[in-house]
């Protein structure tokens, strides 16, 4: 062997072990070149999966060379899927968040326990695993609610612990025209007590120990509040049933009525509760806007609209599931074993 071959051997050695140690890097490049978008199921339309073809693509890296694809995908779709990036740690989905250039936004008026973990990233919602949680877009009831969520499966459940999510488009299109004719005549009311121990306490959900902030805050965003007691406090707001796409035109089912309703609870849960609390004090519950009951049956037939479009997927590690919050509704399946998908959100509207 000459020296030139022997030059070139070493080369090459010394290329390969430089190559072991490269991480995930940023390349550019159009959407064909790196990366398939296709659906998940083939008759459904989210959400749309999202692969890179090579190993090491930075995805942080790739969304920014492909901003205007990710962002007509969402507008088209609802949900966008992205699988099979190096995605592992909460630093991961910071960069992703930074990549999307997403306003970042805090949980305010929060109805359920999660664990803030910096950075404007939250644990998903704390509840107990073995209960289902209902589809619905996030903070339907605030006057300035998240246009963007993103969910990261940083751990999968050992068994279920799905994220079903629905297209409120087509749930609007299942909607009895009657119902929505009523719904759009009064609005809808949500009513809240905090401080009963059945819910999270108004200094959480707030974010302050002042009850003059809360006043505050309950005054600029239309709510109306009561002080029971001390630590109890109720509360009125009165919403539309529905919102226009700021970006599509479209017309989405955007409320918490079923969510909330008490025909949603557990017949037995329900039960123990009505008996012990009565209705007016029950830590949530939904009317029509001028306060009269919505009937159980109405709240039926809006369950069954989402039923109908409900689709959901086992989680992967590393997967980022970005949703638009006004298109797309979510939930989660009950599960077992550790779980550990972390959310973000942002960009108010």
């Amino acid at each position: 062997m000459s020296n030139s071959d022997t030059d070139i051997s070493a080369l090459k050695q010394a290329g390969l072990a430089r190559r072991r140690g490269i991480k995930p890097r940023s390349i550019a490049g159009s959407q064909t070149d790196l990366v398939s978008s296709d659906y998940l199921k083939a008759d459904w339309t989210l959400p749309l999966v999202v692969k890179p073809h090579l190993t090491g693509i930075s995805l942080p890296g790739w969304i920014r060379s492909n901003t205007r694809f990710v962002e007509q995908a969402l507008l088209k779709d609802g949900a966008v899927l992205f699988r099979g990036f190096s995605m592992h740690a909460q630093k991961d989905l910071e960069q992703f968040v930074d990549a999307i250039s997403l306003e970042s936004m805090s949980y305010i008026e929060g109805a359920t326990p999660r664990t803030d973990l910096g950075n404007h990233v939250y644990t998903s919602t704390e509840f107990p695993p073995d209960q289902s949680i209902a589809l619905h877009n996030e903070l339907t009831y605030v006057t300035s609610w998240p246009t963007k969520i993103i969910f990261f499966c940083v751990q999968p459940a050992e068994q279920g612990g799905e994220t079903p999510i629905a297209d409120v488009r087509r749930v609007y299109k299942r909607i009895p025209p009657d119902i929505v004719s009523r719904f759009m005549e009064k609005g809808w009311m949500l009513q809240r007590n905090y401080g009963m121990g059945l819910s999270l306490p108004w200094q959480t959900t707030f974010r302050t120990k002042d009850r003059a902030e809360v006043e505050h805050y309950c005054r600029s965003a239309n709510i109306e509040f009561e002080w029971k007691s001390e630590n109890w406090l109720r509360t009125r707001q009165v919403r539309s049933p529905i919102a226009i796409h700021p970006k599509t035109g479209e017309t989405v089912w955007f409320n918490h009525v079923a969510f909330w309703h008490v025909s949603s609870l557990d017949s037995v849960v329900r039960e123990v509760m009505l008996r012990q609390l009565g209705e007016s004090d029950l830590p949530y519950n939904t009317y029509y806007g001028d306060g009269t009951p919505i009937e159980d049956e109405v709240v039926e037939e809006l369950r069954q609209a989402y039923r109908q479009e409900t689709t959901s997927f086992a989680w992967l590690p590393g997967d980022i599931l970005l949703l638009d919050n006004m298109l797309v509704a979510h939930g989660r399946r009950p599960y077992k074993g550790a779980r550990k998908v972390l959310v973000a959100m942002g960009d108010p509207f």
